[in-house]
């Protein structure tokens, strides 16, 4: 009997299973210089847009205010027409502009009495809009307003007209009257087109010009980006150690936290194999001494101890180690730290440990006093030097923290000192003290290693660990002065 294929189980359709949104290609981030070019033109065009339009209306007022002005004058010129003994008008024999006499010129005349009307010869054809008296002295200016041509199609024409009274007749009677003048809107399209033409062609070759120009200068401008960004092309290919320092001051904090950061890493890795060689070096020697004794042919019980011993030796260098890999490096942008709590966690318990001694710990801390890295670094430095001046001290030890010298745009530095009243340390043993694995005095229990240890750290900070004798107790000063930061 042939077996069954075997069928899959079907798998989870999770949230893990289910496929990424794909992120829509208009909204990934451009380049700089597109988003500047980009936001320039736009800003740019509407700005001529703008300037165009105001021109082009700025324009038509100034022409339709001449025209206005010229029809004006054709008008005072009818208004000294005469009037027959019949009311009839005599307008003026030869006309202000040759054009009223030809039938359908675009340029018309009429003036408009209570009973009657007049139009002047350019009139005869066309058929205008229809006119109404006018108060005196009144003015009208009007347009455009429809009228049918000559040849019967469709135009437009601005008109013009005052108010006049004639007060010659001989009854002394006043006659109102009103003269209109009337000019189509072609000449004046004519004007408006080569004007617009003209316009939007120059400021269109300006517009180009401006943008070409515009990418010259965003280019200039954004060339420190460029190199800043060449440099790390060069640190990445191992080409160079870090950031070169010609760059602009606006630039200047970023290379300067790219080159401290790099620093810092090169630093942390350094650390990290000399603590790796360090722990394979103290490991020969209990290894070699093991094998030894097992090559000697020595007793159970003598090789037992020897084992024994060897292995407490090795669990102690291990410990060590990696206490030391554990607390080495720090974070180059950390969060400020307060400082009094863990002081006072670290003095609450060595009061225990040394509660037959009885010294008293006091403390003198700025408030505004932050530490700017990590929380097990400061439990070192605190934890070491307080731990010695408690081991030392008579009866008083004094943990001063302030803030250290402070640098534009940068945060202040820190300033850390532990004083007690012990014996002190001589000027020529100061620095065979702070040697690893060295005991100030052999009687007392230790490793020698603690204020390597503060040394330690205060090197991986760039700051400076300062023994000498305290002026307040007598006994020993460890001051810790650590730089401003970035």
């Amino acid at each position: 009997m042939t077996p069954a294929p075997a069928v899959d189980p079907p798998k989870p359709t999770g949230a893990a299973d289910q496929p990424r949104p794909r992120r829509l290609r208009i909204a990934q981030p451009r380049s700089l210089q597109s988003r500047q070019l980009w936001a320039a033109s736009l800003g740019l065009v509407a700005f001529l847009a703008l300037a165009g339009f105001a021109l082009d209306r700025a324009f038509l007022s100034t022409a339709q205010s001449g025209m206005r002005e010229r029809l004006h004058s054709y008008a005072l010129a009818y208004a000294s027409s005469d009037f027959a003994r019949d009311g009839s008008v005599i307008p003026p024999y030869d006309p202000p502009d040759p054009r009223f006499k030809r039938p359908g010129s675009g340029l018309y005349a009429q003036i408009v009495l209570p009973s009657r009307r007049w139009e002047s010869e350019s009139a005869q054809g066309p058929r205008l809009p229809p006119a109404s008296m006018l108060a005196a002295r009144q003015q009208v200016f009007e347009g455009p307003l429809p009228l049918t041509q000559i040849n019967g199609e469709a135009g437009e024409v601005y008109r013009y007209g005052i108010g006049l009274v004639d007060a010659t007749r001989a009854d002394g009677t006043e006659v109102p009257y009103a003269v209109y003048v009337l000019e189509d809107t072609t000449a004046l399209g004519r004007q408006l087109g080569a004007f617009r033409s003209a316009l939007w062609l120059n400021l269109g070759g300006a517009g180009l010009v401006l943008l070409l120009l515009q990418m010259l200068v965003l280019r200039w401008s954004l060339r420190p980006l460029r190199d800043v960004i060449a440099d790390l092309k060069r640190v990445q290919a191992g080409h160079a150690s870090g950031m070169s320092e010609a760059h602009p001051r606006e630039l200047e904090p970023l290379t300067a936290s790219i080159n401290a950061f790099i620093e810092s890493e090169r630093e942390n890795l350094d650390r990290q194999r000399n603590t790796l060689a360090d722990l394979a070096h103290s490991l020969k020697t209990p290894l070699a001494v093991m094998r030894t004794r097992l090559d000697s042919g020595a007793g159970e019980a003598e090789l037992r101890a020897e084992v024994d011993t060897q292995l407490r030796r090795m669990n102690d260098l291990v410990s060590y180690q990696l206490a030391r890999a554990a607390r080495s490096g720090h974070q180059l942008f950390a969060a400020p730290i307060e400082i009094e709590p863990h002081a006072e966690q670290i003095v609450t318990g060595l009061e225990k440990v040394y509660a037959g001694k009885r010294v008293l710990c006091e403390f003198e801390i700025a408030p505004q006093a932050r530490f700017h890295g990590e929380v097990g670094d400061l439990q070192e430095l605190l934890g070491n030097l307080l731990e010695n001046a408690f081991k030392w001290a008579r009866a008083r030890v004094l943990l001063t923290i302030a803030e250290g010298t402070e640098s534009a745009g940068r945060r202040p530095g820190l300033s850390i000192a532990v004083e007690d009243d012990g014996p002190g340390i001589a000027e020529d043993r100061i620095a065979h003290v702070l040697q690893r694995g060295v005991r100030g005095d052999e009687r007392v229990q230790g490793h020698g290693i603690g204020l390597a240890i503060v040394q330690d750290i205060v090197k991986s900070y760039r700051g400076e660990l300062h023994v000498s004798r305290s002026a307040e107790f007598g006994g020993a000063k460890f001051e810790i002065v650590l730089p401003p930061g970035l």
